[in-house]
């Protein structure tokens, strides 16, 4: 590693398969689910997440060129794409060869499991950080029975015990020494099912994490029905949000101004708790209310002492962890700041870029532009700056109901 500390989280998501036994004619993780296919829904799980700090897609070769469109689209994690291999285990290989040097945990997802939920992600990464290998498994609520070949049919060879039966799911989790190990075990090992079975194969202990129900294997030409009508069943969140915010601080000696990020020369700066960047404040208000999740007040309360003089672009992102998390990410955002002076056109590219890496877009989502309020009111006589904000949300996932977050915890 050079010295560097591994410290980051990498998704791979396996999508290199043909599905042959659910005989659609083309692979599964391209059929859809209400006009999305299980690609883009596992995928999105993944690139959303705020603890994923990139996803590395594993997929048959012929569907390299063109990429399909869902792996295009601007998402707020790095995705790539590598050519899957001839087997499972060949294709979270050449993934893993791809994920950054820097990833302390690697996930492995399967693209046909396109229900996985963000809480179960966290869950985790979070596992694979305290015992090195985990996946996420339901407890067995049948009598299993074991069966052997007998008479041209199958009997029962025995009974085991429910208790000690578990159904495993993925995204598995794992350090990358130990996922390093297990692949390398798969080089040698014939077709295993998942990796975790690797790990077990060179007598590593794999931790089993709660997993969830709804989140199912579509294997089965069953399966997938029973998906598309989940699918149609859920009420769909709006595919497009819009959400407007508005701040005005005012000018006062003694204090810095800060716009977007950028310190400007002035003879005054903004009067606020934090640093009073009425652009930030304005952005994260639009994207909170876009996504029904509250206002910067209720996540950073100017009651709190530990937001005093607060980065507002660290405030930023951290709002964008909860859009995120609610299935959201950032389409464009335009913002007006109205101030008599001074002249914002030498700083608005610095600020558009800075805007841009907190919320997860490209420069070209981001517009900055200012105005007088000719020398009309307290913007005019230069007492105050004001901000307009808006922001257009778009769904990347099944979405849970939004739920106001608590304020933060202190830093």
């Amino acid at each position: 590693m050079d010295g560097m500390r591994a410290s980051g989280v990498s998704a791979i998501l396996a999508a290199g398969g043909i599905g042959a036994r659910l005989g659609a004619g083309q692979p599964k993780q391209f059929l859809e689910l209400d006009g999305r296919s299980m690609l883009e829904l596992s995928l999105a799980v993944l690139a959303t997440h705020p603890d994923v700090d990139e996803v590395v897609v594993a997929l048959p070769a012929a569907h390299l060129d063109p990429l399909p469109a869902c792996l295009t689209r601007g998402w707020p994690r790095p995705v790539r794409v590598v050519a899957g291999g001839a087997r499972r285990q060949d294709s979270v290989a050449q993934a893993f060869a791809a994920v950054a040097l820097t990833s302390e945990v690697v996930l492995v997802h399967d693209a046909a499991r396109p229900f996985a939920s963000a809480g179960l992600v966290r869950r985790m990464i979070a596992a694979a950080r305290a015992s090195g290998a985990a996946i996420p498994a339901v407890a067995a609520t049948d009598t299993v029975k074991l069966g052997r070949a007998a008479d041209g049919g199958i009997v029962v060879a025995a009974t085991v015990p429910r208790q000690d039966v578990y159904l495993a799911q993925t995204p598995q989790a794992f350090t990358r020494d130990v996922l390093a190990a297990a692949l390398a075990e798969g080089a040698r090992a014939d077709v295993a099912t998942d990796e975790a079975g690797l790990v077990e194969r060179l007598g590593g202990q794999v931790a089993i994490v709660d997993g969830e129900p709804a989140n199912v294997k579509i294997t089965t030409p069953e399966d997938l029905a029973a998906a598309r009508a989940r699918a149609t069943r859920a009420p769909a969140p709006a595919a497009v949000r819009v959400g407007t915010g508005y701040d005005l601080h005012r000018l006062v000696a003694g204090r810095p101004l800060i716009l977007g990020g950028v310190t400007i020369p002035f003879d005054t700066g903004l009067e606020g708790h934090s640093d009073a960047d009425i652009i930030c404040h304005a952005v994260t208000d639009a994207v909170l209310g876009a996504a029904a999740l509250g206002d910067i007040g209720r996540l950073f309360p100017d009651t709190d002492a530990a937001w005093k003089g607060a980065d507002s672009v660290v405030l930023l992102r951290q709002a964008m962890t909860h859009v995120q998390a609610a299935g959201y990410l950032v389409g464009n955002v335009d913002v007006t700041v109205i101030a008599q002076r001074p002249k914002l056109l030498p700083y608005l590219a610095a600020i558009r870029a800075n805007l841009a890496a907190a919320l997860g877009v490209t420069e070209g989502a981001v517009s900055v532009k200012g105005k007088t309020n000719e020398h009309v009111d307290s913007m005019g006589r230069g007492e105050s700056m004001a901000c307009h904000a808006v922001a257009l949300l778009l769904r990347t996932a099944a979405s849970p109901e939004p739920r106001v977050p608590s304020p933060e915890p202190r830093p």
